[in-house]
């Protein structure tokens, strides 16, 4: 029995040190599966995100009593049918323009001739010609003393077997529509099926996460792929309608490879951009059109991404943009060019499989674009780091959706028992912790705006209990206190308990409040607490246990101590200070 209970913690150890590599080495398997696979996946994919896109479509045929695989293929037929004339139109403007291109050369050359003549005297040239020199100096050493002959290479002519590359493209093109076009009619058709195969598969037990899993990205997929086929759709007639106005040949084809291309993010309209600045250098015998057409894609596209995305959208895809860059680069890398198409709809997935399954909710925490700090633990860190500016900045943020005490309660006060229980772990120093009161003293002095407080009617001493972390605190009861006309005297942490019961003897308060954050600091307060009742029985006497982890007990032993009221939120203890205050100090205000 001895040796099996030894054995667990031996087990233990070695798993937590083999788990970092199953993991890597089970990252490595899927990228290479991935890349080894794309030619299946690929397809795969993009049936996938065809049948999503096109559900509704079915669905709303099925509504009028249409049988289901009528619905799919009217709706495949009428899809395909729209996608192929959009296509035999593009391919007539650009057989257009190929037989007009050799008319621009004149301009093509002199664009060409500015741009020599602007380098010309300047920096340009005289890297040129540094060049020139070097590479000639080589040749001079390389080259023997005779001068050889030319060698002339003779290229074999190819076999007439041998099929030209472009065929072959185009043949697996060909082939890979075909096969996601079919793909397609049979996930529609037997779209519920797969669904029951996949609940089928996770298990009976797993039916409820599962579901809402599927049904959440689905949803966010085809919300996405709606809402992006409509953006692009009219990024595309804007630019179409700009360079029919600017004068540009073929603005229609411009039009539709900027609709099609913006699909891919970030890149994609720089990238349909080039076709029709390159086409007005070419048409236009000056650079006025050009920079026209250059100014038309960066007025629309910042106005659309800025503007119409977040109107549309509402709200974002789930996924922060640096992860979003990240993804685009990796499935570029697995899957080439056609991964960025994929990239977005496949993270979504992502996303939603790291919310629903446990053991990925790592994924979750790298790439979603919601906070993974809550506003109490990212003030803290900032502090820790000594970085007052942006803990201060924090703070500001945070205050215009909650009011002070609310900030109080949910952003500083668990700063400073963060700070307390870090202190008595020894992980900060004294002076660190030291840092943390004064800079969030500061921060409240600074960072949040001052309320008029009327003329003071009645006065409360304020005793920290420890340090000066519990004095911080009870300034932020004071300021909670002034708009009612109580302030708050507070004693410093390091008075002695006799110069608190002198000080108390020699000008009464209506109330005495002691601040103890914890960890720690009860025994320190229950003594003062004793001392004070002994001396003043009829003293009102309420304690701040803000932010403790055992409120009961807490409460318990110091009501046992003799105080009237404990609490462990700062809202509470105004609210505590102020019924035991106005019977007694204020009655004419009632």
């Amino acid at each position: 029995m001895n040796d099996a209970r030894s054995s667990k913690p031996e087990t233990s150890h070695v798993w937590r040190h083999l788990k970092p590599l199953i993991v890597l080495a089970a990252a490595a398997l899927i990228c290479a599966s991935l890349m080894l696979a794309r030619h299946v996946l690929i397809p795969v994919a993009f049936a996938s995100l065809l049948a999503l896109v096109l559900t509704p479509m079915v669905d709303f045929l099925q509504r009028r009593k249409v049988n289901r695989i009528v619905a799919v293929v009217l709706v495949v037929v009428f899809v395909c049918s729209i996608l192929g004339g959009v296509v035999w139109i593009l391919a007539q403007q650009a057989a257009t323009l190929a037989n007009d291109l050799p008319q621009y050369r004149h301009n093509l050359r002199q664009k060409a001739s500015d741009i020599r003549l602007l380098g010309r005297g300047g920096s340009i040239e005289k890297v040129q010609d540094t060049v020139k020199d070097v590479v000639g100096e080589m040749q001079k050493g390389d080259q023997p003393a005779g001068q050889r002959p030319p060698v002339q290479v003779v290229q074999a002519e190819k076999p007439f077997w041998q099929l030209p590359s472009t065929f072959g493209a185009i043949a697996e093109t060909a082939a890979m529509s075909g096969f996601v076009i079919v793909l397609v009619v049979f996930m529609l058709i037997e779209r519920q099926e797969l669904r029951n195969r996949l609940i089928r598969l996770t298990g009976h037990g797993r039916v409820t996460v599962t579901t809402k899993a599927i049904d959440e990205a689905t949803q966010g997929i085809i919300r996405y792929l709606q809402m992006q086929s409509l953006v692009n759709t009219c990024f595309g007639a804007a630019v179409a309608g700009g360079l029919f106005f600017l004068g540009v040949p073929y603005p229609l084809l411009w039009g539709a490879l900027a609709g099609l291309l913006r699909f891919i993010p970030y890149v994609g309209t720089w990238m349909a951009a080039l076709l029709p600045i390159t086409m007005s250098l070419a048409v236009f015998p000056g650079w006025t059109q050009p920079l026209y057409v250059i100014a038309l894609f960066a007025i629309l596209e910042p106005f659309v991404y800025a503007v119409v995305e977040p109107l549309l959208y509402g709200h974002s895809i789930g996924v922060s943009q640096t992860a979003l860059l990240v993804a685009l680069a990796f499935w570029t890398w697995v899957w080439g060019p056609v991964g960025l198409v994929l990239a977005t709809p496949l993270t979504v997935c992502l996303v939603v499989i790291g919310k629903y399954v446990p053991d990925l909710d790592f994924v979750l925490t790298l790439i979603t674009d919601r906070p993974v700090l809550t506003p109490d633990v990212a003030y803290y860190q900032r502090l820790v780091a000594l970085d007052q500016d942006e803990a201060a900045d924090i703070v500001e943020a945070h205050l215009p959706s909650v009011d002070v005490p609310r900030l109080y309660d949910e952003v500083l006060l668990p700063a400073l028992v963060s700070a307390h229980a870090d202190r008595a772990r020894g992980r900060l120093t004294d002076d660190e912790m030291l840092f943390v009161a004064r800079a969030t003293r500061e921060i409240m002095e600074c960072a949040i705006p001052p309320t008029p407080a009327p003329p003071v009617r009645a006065r409360v001493l304020g005793i920290a209990g420890r340090d000066e972390v519990d004095e911080v605190a009870l300034h932020m009861l004071a300021d909670l206190l002034a708009p009612s006309g109580i302030a708050v005297d507070v004693v410093g942490a390091g008075t002695l308990p006799g110069e608190v019961l002198s000080r108390v003897e020699a000008e009464p308060p209506v109330c005495i409040c002691i601040g103890a954050l914890p960890p720690g600091g009860l025994a320190h307060a229950r003594y003062l607490i004793k001392r004070l009742r002994a001396r003043f029985p009829d003293a009102c006497i309420v304690v701040g246990r803000w932010g403790g982890a055992r409120p009961e007990e807490d409460a318990r032993l110091l009501l046992a101590a003799g105080v009237d009221r404990v609490s462990t939120m700062l809202v509470a203890t105004r609210d505590h200070v102020l019924e035991l205050v106005e019977p007694v100090a204020l009655p004419r205000s009632a």
